[in-house]
């Protein structure tokens, strides 16, 4: 099934419901939405010669136009590959150059970075800027085609991770895969009705976006915050304007919602529902959650190998506070989302008894086919037809798993996901930077922030403010370091590996 089918339903039989906002004002019903998404399909393989199963990027920042255009591709029969906005031009070009997106659209914040890429990669034959006369011409196209027959698992999302060799892996997600989120989403995460939203202050080119398939599925309505991301003053007033709001949010994120809330004291009643994920929820933030704004909350936990569904601590749990062990279930990431099996494993992919650490294994609908163009990844992270999530956990008897560390030093700040390779890789590039390793801290905001270890060349001295530099030149400015340690060494084991448990300690000693 092409999940274009859900918007086209819901354009048949609700075309009077409000489908999407920017900021307080509805801009167009579900009527208007399934036409214009038609019009733009028959552009992509009309105007620009697209064929079913091409990849089409999106390195756009929030917009209506993000929503129509991932529609659009999908009622064209295409893969589309979102790309954060975030990231730098250079991380940008490479994921468009491996995955051979033949088009990419960009919001006009983006546009001059990204369109020089078409005299430079083979695939890529267009950048087109929201918004522009060649925009609007594709959308002026005047036939409404029928949604492309596409298979259960054909390519629908290309998401590209971060990689631990400084190269991100690109993640295959089927029309399969993303119907059975969409399916775990009404069965573990929350209910949606006709007078719903979603707002999405996270990035569209994450979970924030996915979750727009729930809610196109029950016609409710998506609302594009007028900044463009997210401002927690900005969601309570979007929360009056569209009652019933539902949004994700990384950690972060609930932090800010609860200090405004706290302070400012909003009315709560329109915000329906926070979903969380993304990065560690601490226990005595989410009880101050709790405390501020209710039970409102919801607990997903999930990676871009099985999207947003490998476990959720739904309301049913936040509510049970007769439990026994209520407590340490708020601190888990509660038990395996409906369709899917969770399993903690010893090395040697053995299931451990409850309460024993070990890898966190999933299979499932939800579960990515592989990596694109990376057979050798594929078949070492689907091994014995698990996924191989790396992160480490345990469950209790009753099924409820609690993360209890992250393999391959994987550092989440502000619910982002930041490699330290991709961050050392570009340290390495100054001259007089000699060998440099980094690793996470823990930030009363952020989460993690980053921290690197760096020795330089003999006999010279570099100015943090010279790395900061070598950071922006080639990768995002949010996975730049915080904060820069020289020393004149780094500690290593007996094979020459450096022992990163060790630079972490000498952190947590500073004052």
């Amino acid at each position: 099934m092409n999940l274009a089918h859900l918007l086209a339903r819901s354009a048949r039989v609700f075309p009077e419901r409000p489908a999407l906002a920017a900021g307080e004002r509805t801009v167009a019903d579900y009527g208007a939405l399934g036409a214009r998404c038609a019009a733009l399909a028959a552009a992509l393989r009309t105007a620009l010669r697209l064929a079913p199963g091409d990849r089409v990027g999106l390195f756009m920042t929030n917009s209506p136009e993000y929503v129509e255009l991932l529609w659009a591709a999908w009622w064209a029969g295409l893969a589309v590959v979102p790309v954060n906005a975030k990231l730098h031009p250079q991380e940008a070009e490479y994921i468009l150059d491996h995955s051979g997106a033949r088009v990419c659209f960009v919001t006009p914040d983006h546009a001059e970075a990204i369109a020089p890429l078409t005299g430079r990669l083979g695939a890529l034959e267009r950048v087109i800027v929201t918004g522009s006369a060649e925009y609007r011409h594709l959308g002026a196209v005047d036939a409404s085609p029928d949604v492309a027959a596409s298979a259960p698992d054909d390519l629908a999302w290309l998401f590209y991770t971060s990689g631990t060799t400084g190269r991100p892996k690109g993640v295959m997600i089927s029309h399969r895969n993303l119907l059975a989120m969409t399916l775990c989403y009404f069965a573990d995460v929350d209910a949606i009705g006709a007078g719903d939203a979603v707002v999405h202050a996270a990035p569209m080119s994450h979970g924030s976006g996915l979750y727009g398939l729930p809610h196109v599925a029950r016609a409710a309505k998506q609302v594009i915050p007028a900044s463009g991301g997210f401002d927690a003053a900005e969601v309570f007033a979007l929360a009056r304007a569209h009652p019933g709001v539902a949004m994700f949010a990384a950690p972060t994120m609930v932090k800010r919602l609860v200090d405004h809330a706290r302070a400012a004291r909003p009315p709560l009643d329109g915000l329906k529902t926070v979903v969380y994920g993304g990065g560690p929820m601490y226990l005595a933030d989410i009880e101050g959650a709790l405390a501020v704004m209710g039970r409102r909350f919801v607990q997903i936990y999930g990676q871009g190998e099985s999207p947003m569904t490998i476990t959720a601590l739904g309301r049913e749990h936040f509510a049970d506070t007769s439990h026994p062990r209520y407590r340490e279930r708020l601190a888990s990431v509660g038990v395996a989302q409906s369709g899917m099996e969770v399993r903690v494993a010893d090395e040697d992919d053995r299931p451990v008894p409850p309460g024993t650490p070990g890898e966190v294994l999933v299979r499932g609908d939800a579960v990515m086919p592989g990596y694109w163009r990376n057979p050798e990844a594929t078949a070492a992270t689907l091994r014995g037809g698990w996924l191989h999530t790396g992160d480490v956990g345990a469950l209790d008897a009753d099924g409820f798993l609690t993360l209890i560390d992250r393999s391959k030093d994987l550092i989440i700040s502000g619910g982002s996901n930041i490699y330290p390779r991709e961050v050392e890789e570009a340290l390495l590039r100054h001259q007089d930077v000699h060998e440099v390793s980094v690793v996470g801290r823990p930030h009363p905001e952020w989460g993690e922030e980053v921290v690197a270890f760096v020795v330089c060349r003999a006999g010279a001295a570099v100015a943090p403010e010279a790395l900061d530099r070598a950071c922006l030149d080639h990768i995002a400015r949010f996975k730049r370091p915080r904060a820069y340690r020289f020393v004149a060494s780094l500690p290593k084991n007996n094979y020459g590996k450096v022992l990163k448990t060790e630079l972490r300690v000498l952190l947590a000693r500073e004052p």
